[in-house]
């Protein structure tokens, strides 16, 4: 890596830009739990206690709404009961289950990370040990949580992983892989998910004026899903049958007038593919096995965080479904224009799940999620920067 890099690496992930990101997260999140302390949903009651209201699913879906007031009627024999958010959050009593499900959730942190850092040790063939990997990808975090996640990190990464030692060739290849193997991780689970919970319920309703619909959020996840497969195949055939082919392609479509600018970028993706290529063949199945392993582990502890984040405030719930929703959740945040997805993560959540937790108690459920997922690989991966410059340079150097 040049001077030249690492100057704007130091630029783009210095210390002051973190700020935008934990303003906007962290403003979205408290304006949430305020505007929403007033507001009220049906709560069901414990043993013994008697409730004044019913389920009676107006809409058929067979999901409890519990801040949807036409899903239940008044019945002096119920099990539900009307309080507001604010009642609620002061009735919060931290027990031991409470306890155990938030360290379900940082257990599933560190398997999230323990499987990235295994994958990125075995697709360099070892050539990182345990602690460069470990940096890599905390910083490789750091860069996503720090550039839109339309963009992501990727660029960044390949100077991450070249400036280890590792060729620039092998950091092209291993940076176009991992994105590949979450893309066809997401793209094999969609359809697993929809055979297991079904596709119906799956959206959550927004309201458009005085109708709600899930019409705008399924138009979103199906154009984003068929985008994700119809490029990853293009990839994958680009990779592993015709990287010739693909760069001649990629060269001809920017050939066009309107697209001549990206000619010059088109050019330079498709030799970054043909080296990806030169540099894959050849590959034993067992380093394909690690390596997508990895990364099944690694997405599935990544879902289930937010599993164990509910399951510390409701205590009885479908996890299949709560997966499910986070993966249509997920092509929302890839789109998000902000760093990391950062204010529109919140609002998305807020969305997808209030019919889950009650009102007032999600933005609560927003801050811890965030603060476990989000925040701590914007903090630690400014702190680790600077000391793995210096590490690294004298890498360079030799």
């Amino acid at each position: 890596m040049s001077q030249t890099d690492e100057r704007d690496i130091r630029r783009k992930l210095g210390w002051k830009r973190i700020i935008i990101p934990v303003f906007l997260g962290l403003g979205v999140a408290t304006w949430m739990l305020i505007s929403s302390l007033n507001k009220q949903s049906y709560i069901q009651t414990l043993p013994g206690e008697k409730g004044l209201y019913s389920w009676n699913d107006a809409n058929n879906n067979g999901v409890v709404d519990k801040n949807d007031k036409n899903e239940f009627v008044f019945d002096s024999n119920g099990n539900y009961n009307l309080k507001s958010a604010r009642k609620l959050i002061s009735e919060i009593r931290w027990d031991w289950y409470a306890t155990w499900a938030m360290a379900g959730a940082l257990l599933m942190l560190f398997v999230r990370d323990l499987g990235y850092v295994y994958r990125i040790r075995a697709m360099t063939d070892k050539q990182l040990s345990w602690r460069q990997s470990f940096e890599v990808i905390m910083l490789w975090e750091f860069a996503s949580a720090m550039t839109p996640s339309v963009v992501g990190g990727s660029g960044i990464a390949m100077f991450i992983i070249n400036r280890e030692g590792i060729n620039m060739g092998k950091s092209t290849a291993i940076t176009f892989v991992t994105a590949m193997m979450d893309e066809i991780f997401y793209i094999i689970m969609v359809p697993l998910v929809f055979l297991i919970i079904g596709e119906a319920s799956l959206f959550p309703e927004v309201r458009i004026g005085e109708v709600t619909s899930t019409r705008s959020i399924k138009v979103i996840f199906f154009l984003g899903y068929f985008f994700i497969m119809s490029l990853t195949i293009i990839i994958m055939v680009g990779i592993f049958w015709r990287p010739i082919w693909f760069k001649k392609t990629l060269v001809w479509l920017t050939s066009f007038r309107f697209l001549k600018t990206l000619q010059r970028r088109a050019a330079r993706v498709g030799d970054e593919i043909i080296t990806c290529s030169q540099e894959l063949r050849g590959k034993r199945w067992d380093y394909w096995a690690r390596s997508f392993g990895a990364t099944c582990v690694s997405w599935t502890a990544r879902f289930f965080t937010l599993n164990f984040i509910i399951l510390a405030f409701v205590r009885d719930f479908d996890h299949w479904f709560v997966y499910g929703r986070q993966l249509i959740m997920w092509v929302i945040m890839m789109v998000a224009p902000t760093p990391g997805g950062s204010g529109v993560a919140e609002y998305s959540l807020s969305i997808f799940f209030d019919y889950l937790v009650p009102v007032g108690l999600i933005a609560v459920v927003v801050i811890i999620w965030r603060f476990l997922t989000y925040f701590p690989y914007l903090f630690m991966g400014a702190f680790i920067l600077p000391r793995w410059l210096r590490r690294t340079a004298q890498i360079q150097q030799n």
